[in-house]
């Protein structure tokens, strides 16, 4: 992620002051640092970072090096797992987070079913962020949960590829006779 995203992040989530964000995808840890930096600027004692990665190994362990690097490993936690597979876990153990940071797989399916399992992780009224929104699998995706779930997107004040969406309170759900077409062309 490029330095001035990691800003931007970090300015998302300093003005939202959450105590839990999980994270899907970790890569270098580059976001995983603007977040936890936006935890401790926050200051709750109970702040938790979770992050969901199961390709850590790929990048030969790099990004939870910085972690323990930067003294946050107390702070942060990895589950190394699909997101697919970790997610669900998660929802069935009671885990809540008040915002989620998306930089996982850019498969559209993959991202889709993360954001149907964040919707029910992040608290009604929390934050959701996504990276590489260029990506028309990536924004797609995003599109049916703005389009059909009411999420509003979040202004964000400079050009990024990040995007960031607040999930309605409280959380709504769509009959099945109000399904409205979602895809980028749909936007007119």
């Amino acid at each position: 992620m490029p330095v001035a995203d990691g800003d931007v992040l970090r300015d998302l989530l300093l003005a939202e002051r959450p105590s839990t964000v999980i994270e899907i995808g970790l890569a270098y840890g580059s976001s995983a640092l603007a977040i936890a930096e936006a935890l401790v600027a926050a200051g709750p004692n109970d702040a938790r970072h979770v992050i969901v990665d199961a390709y850590q190994r790929h990048f030969h362990g790099s990004g939870w090096a910085a972690i323990v690097g930067a003294g946050l490993a107390d702070l942060c936690s990895l589950v190394e797992e699909r997101s697919q597979i970790a997610l669900p876990r998660l929802l069935n153990d009671g885990f809540a987070a008040d915002a989620a940071f998306v930089d996982g797989s850019h498969i559209f399916h993959n991202v889709f079913v993360d954001l149907f399992y964040l919707r029910e992780l992040v608290r009604p009224g929390g934050l959701v962020i996504l990276d590489d929104c260029s990506y028309p699998s990536v924004a797609t995706a995003a599109r049916y949960f703005e389009v059909n779930t009411g999420w509003e997107p979040v202004p964000v004040a400079w050009p990024t590829r990040l995007r960031a969406f607040r999930l309605p309170n409280p959380r709504t759900e769509p009959d099945f006779e109000s399904f409205r077409p979602f895809g980028l062309d749909a936007a007119g």
